[in-house]
């Protein structure tokens, strides 16, 4: 028992960290008004899409999501150029954690209005690529691909490592689930089953490769990541493991089909998920962190 002191102190201390990394500095006060807001929700207690997006296994899903997304041009231009990505990662990682947390877990009010203030954003940021082509965030089409990138990495990643598995027919409910968010903000045409998804990915594909920006992202996301230099070591077997999800044509695309990611990323990614599992632990430790670090 004389242990449990230290290693408690020190999972509250990891957990803290990695919560205000993706959340914000106001993340304490957007997950208690997240969760603690009476209301009905768009999602059920216990739901594919609560299971899935509330998992460690997120971190990793979150990496390759990003990845993926970067092969369309067009929806990469637009991040290149108004998104400040390189600027400002974590306050990016933090909106975008921020409208998963309200549009999955909050109530529907709550959730309705974090989908139109994306919208409206989305509704300014428009321009072209350096080839000419004209792009605009709120364009169907890209937000359909944003999507299906993103519930294939999310799904492929929990499927992967997540807690508890799915049971028959629920990877399909979590499509239909986050396909509804997808749908309120614009999206057309989203996959409701693995079938319809695995269709959606063989018709954007002769629109996808990998640009400058692209190759620039994931030179930023897996060798310069926005980490203090102790932290770094333990960011490689997560992005590893993103790294190994991948479909093998994207890591030939993003130049980062290595033997090493492979054949140890998927050891390295269960490793990662399992510490930030540890790290964030429950409510309750994570709870009893704030109000220390406030006292």
């Amino acid at each position: 028992m004389t242990s449990s002191g230290p290693l408690a102190s020190a999972q509250a201390r990891m957990g803290h960290a990695l919560f205000t990394r993706i959340a914000g500095p106001h993340g304490y006060e957007a997950r208690a008004r997240i969760h603690e807001t009476p209301g009905p929700r768009w999602f059920p207690a216990g739901a594919p899409i609560r299971r899935v997006h509330g998992d460690a296994s997120t971190f990793v899903g979150g990496l390759r999501a990003l990845l993926l997304q970067s092969l369309h041009p067009l929806a990469m231009a637009g991040v290149a150029g108004h998104s400040g990505y390189r600027g400002d990662p974590w306050g990016r990682l933090a909106r975008t954690s921020t409208f998963l947390a309200f549009t999955t877990f909050g109530t529907a009010d709550d959730a309705q209005d974090m989908v139109d203030r994306i919208r409206a954003v989305h509704e300014r940021v428009r321009g072209k690529t350096e080839d000419g082509r004209a792009y605009r965030a709120s364009d169907p089409r890209l937000l359909t691909w944003v999507h299906i990138a993103e519930a294939d990495s999310f799904l492929a990643a929990y499927e992967r490592y997540g807690e508890r598995p799915l049971g028959p027919g629920e990877a399909d409910e979590y499509l239909q689930q986050s396909g509804r968010v997808a749908t309120a903000l614009g999206a057309e045409h989203v996959p409701q089953t693995r079938s319809e998804l695995a269709d959606a990915f063989a018709d954007y594909r002769p629109e996808l490769a990998a640009s400058r920006e692209a190759l620039d992202t994931a030179q930023f996301l897996l060798r310069e990541p926005p980490l203090p230099r102790a932290l770094r070591l333990g960011y490689a077997p997560l992005a590893a493991g993103a790294v190994a999800l991948l479909p093998g044509w994207a890591r030939s695309e993003l130049g980062i089909d290595r033997w090493t990611s492979r054949i140890l990323g998927p050891v390295g990614g269960a490793v990662a998920t399992r510490a930030v599992r540890w790290g964030l632990g429950s409510a309750e430790s994570r709870a009893h962190l704030r109000d220390s670090s406030a006292a």
